[in-house]
């Protein structure tokens, strides 16, 4: 009995806030006996224009060159010390 686990991010979504995007990343934590996959598990991660990004994938990172410009971080930040509008 070989078990195996591996994660892997399954589904990367933009949320479109309004003011500004988020970016919601699914990784799923995969567990396989001798190859057959016997569980499979997801953890959701939600990534505003200011968090940090350093430990997130390239793929996240390019797609938050894209989305998390100065502006939409001044706006996040703005919603954040206001609340939306």
């Amino acid at each position: 009995m070989a078990l195996e686990k591996t994660l892997a991010e399954d589904k990367i979504e933009i949320y479109d806030r309004g003011e500004y995007k988020s970016i919601g990343v699914r990784t799923a934590t995969i567990i396989k006996d001798d190859g057959v996959e016997i569980s499979r598990t997801f953890h959701r991660t939600l990534l505003n224009p200011n968090d940090d990004i350093s430990s997130s994938s390239d793929e996240v990172k390019k797609l938050a060159e894209i989305y998390f410009t100065d502006d939409a971080k001044a706006k996040h930040k703005a919603v954040q010390e206001t609340g939306p509008s």
